[in-house]
């Protein structure tokens, strides 16, 4: 009984030392904010961020009484364009380096309905830490909780240095 007492800690004591260790503490800016951490995308990831965007901006329109989204492939390839065209642009903004606008980029895709809005950003966080900020600012909450947006198209293009630029498109 004693040798299966000790074999049974030892074992213990063995898979104790294989514990990954803690996380490092994190990094802090001078304004005592944490640093933001890099977020790598990869290519396999796109369904899954898609789908956990359009939960989220459902969670939310579902608490302010507004009816669900549906992703809309027309709209998430005009957000895609959009996406790209800012990271080449190195800037976010609204107008494509055409001069198109966001109407003419759904119109160029072939989507029939109205532009509701279009949300833009430009940071290293995830999709829902970029949701929150729109969330924050009055413009971009208004487009997210339309009461007549019907459809979604949401992308991002994920530069070298690890920055994204991210585009929700939202149409009736």
């Amino acid at each position: 009984m004693a040798r299966l007492l000790i074999l049974c800690l030892s074992a213990l004591l063995a898979l104790s030392a294989c514990a990954a260790p803690p996380p490092p503490p994190p990094q802090l800016g001078a304004d005592g904010r944490p640093l933001p951490r890099l977020y790598r995308i990869k290519p396999g990831d796109t369904r899954e961020i898609q789908f956990r965007m359009l939960d989220s901006v459902n969670a939310l329109r579902q608490a302010a009484g507004a009816v669900p989204l549906t992703l809309d492939d027309r709209l998430t390839a005009a957000a895609a364009t959009h996406a790209r065209d800012m990271s080449v642009q190195n800037r976010p903004w609204h107008f494509g380096s055409d001069g198109s606008s966001p109407v003419d980029r759904i119109r160029r895709v072939g989507y029939t309905g109205q532009l509701v809005g279009e949300t833009i950003s430009e940071t290293y966080e995830t999709e829902l830490e970029t949701l929150a900020a729109w969330m924050e600012e009055d413009v971009t909450r208004r487009v997210i909780l339309s009461p007549n947006a019907r459809k979604m198209g949401f992308a991002w293009n994920q530069d070298p240095t690890g920055k994204i630029w991210w585009t929700m498109t939202i149409g009736s």
